[in-house]
């Protein structure tokens, strides 16, 4: 049972959840590879972000062909606003480039 004002895993309408897996996706492609490279599967050749829900972000990845999939928990935690959203994006990015040595880009 949920009750008011109880957090849940699916915090967020699939319009917003399309929307940001088409944004990242389509315009951070390489950001999704430095993620899980960073968290999941250090070989990655390819990432695609395939969920995401109030506790994390969930990534598919390819290595030597062979496909598999893994979850990023957000790094403050759970959270319940579309602006957290892209703030926890971000902070993973800003994580996976400090783990892997990588200059992270300017954040807009």
């Amino acid at each position: 049972m949920v009750f008011p004002g109880e957090v849940t895993s699916n915090a967020f309408p699939q319009t917003t959840v399309d929307a940001v897996l088409a944004h990242m996706n389509g315009d951070h492609p390489d950001d999704n590879v430095l993620i899980v490279r960073a968290f999941l599967e250090p070989k990655a050749e390819a990432a695609t972000m395939i969920a995401l829900d109030g506790t994390g972000g969930e990534w598919t990845w390819t290595v030597d062909g062979t496909a598999a999939g893994g979850r990023v928990p957000w790094p403050a935690g759970t959270i319940t606003e579309r602006g957290e959203i892209r703030r926890e994006v971000v902070a993973l990015y800003d994580a996976a480039c400090a783990r892997l040595g990588v200059e992270p880009r300017p954040h807009d």
